[in-house]
């Protein structure tokens, strides 16, 4: 049986990622696990919503859906949020997700 890290639950077909944001950062990365949450650093400043698109662009692009298929659930003027990524769960394993967001 697989097991998801901490950071991420599968909710329906949806996966959900709990996330550090730590915006203003040099470069987009997926910096690791921070306790339950995946710390994810974008350049783009919190103002007007510019990181949390960012993690959604960046999300998306490791992940390899559309920018359409990631969503804020919860968080948005917070440094912890909740990423929705709507249908991947019944596409990927578990493994296959963790090896994705690595």
């Amino acid at each position: 049986m697989s097991v998801l890290p901490a950071y991420a639950s599968i909710r329906g077909g949806d996966l959900e990622i709990r996330v550090k944001a730590v915006p203003g950062a040099k470069r987009d990365e997926i910096a690791g696990v921070l306790g339950d949450r995946l710390k994810i650093r974008v350049s783009q400043p919190p103002e007007g919503g510019r990181a949390n698109e960012a993690i959604r662009s960046l999300l998306a692009e490791r992940l390899g859906v559309g920018i359409r298929s990631v969503s804020l659930v919860a968080g948005a003027s917070s440094p912890a949020k909740t990423i929705a990524v709507l249908g991947i769960g019944t596409e990927f394993s578990a493994e296959a997700i963790c090896a994705k967001l690595k």
